[in-house]
């Protein structure tokens, strides 16, 4: 038999709890999530979002953004960002990640999105093992966007944010059909990349081997 509807909203209920729980170890008022959306996509920009919630503030249904459906991230953006007493989100454009490396472009928008936060947070939490130029107190947090309600909710508006830029890169090149791939290296993109060559925002350092091959300019 499987699980019931009520079932699953409670173990939600659960989850967005002892995410919560995880923040509030961090003993701070003012305590800033912060991840990134789009490290590994062949073109466009990455994008970081920041976000401050209210302490003991729960909200079901945050999880890592890459486990929930668009439709869902949608809502949640919404409601995020409602609740929030901060937030922000930067992106860093193909030219500077081909320019500085995917890596540092990264933490540049990371520590861009920090901030553009209205509130100067006591501390803030990054998913991930490691970050350059991070001027406040700082802790990395290793698959942070499956422990901390906060990193997971800036997981949700950094994805958010990009998906919604793609979609507007599809208008501008509608042939490479961002809206589907998002992207990323995925058969159709390589198949529109062969077939109309390398457009002004794709990283052109992802893709030296095609550059190489001399098949596309």
């Amino acid at each position: 038999m499987g699980i019931t509807k009520e079932e699953r909203l409670e173990k939600s209920r659960q989850q967005a709890q002892l995410m919560s729980d995880f923040d509030s170890l961090f003993g701070c008022s003012f305590l800033a999530g912060v991840d990134e959306a789009g490290r590994g996509p062949l073109a466009g920009p990455v994008f970081a979002a920041a976000v401050i919630l209210p302490e003991g503030c729960v909200i079901e249904g945050v999880n890592d953004s890459k486990k929930l459906s668009e439709k869902k991230r949608e809502e949640l953006f919404d409601i995020i960002t409602k609740k929030a007493l901060a937030w922000a989100v930067a992106s860093e454009d193909e030219k500077v990640i081909d320019e500085i490396n995917i890596r540092n472009a990264t933490y540049k928008a990371m520590n861009k999105a920090v901030d553009m936060l209205k509130i100067r947070p006591e501390h803030v939490i990054i998913d991930g093992d490691a970050v350059t130029n991070m001027t406040l107190p700082h802790t990395c947090v290793i698959k942070g966007d499956a422990k901390s309600l906060r990193i997971a909710s800036a997981s949700i508006l950094a994805k958010v944010s990009r998906d919604r830029y793609l979609k507007e890169l599809d208008e501008k090149y509608p042939e490479y059909m961002f809206a589907k791939h998002k992207g990323y290296g995925t058969k159709l993109h390589y198949e529109m990349i062969e077939k109309y060559g390398i457009s002004p925002v794709h990283r052109r350092s992802f893709l030296k081997k095609i550059l190489e091959s001399g098949n596309v300019k």
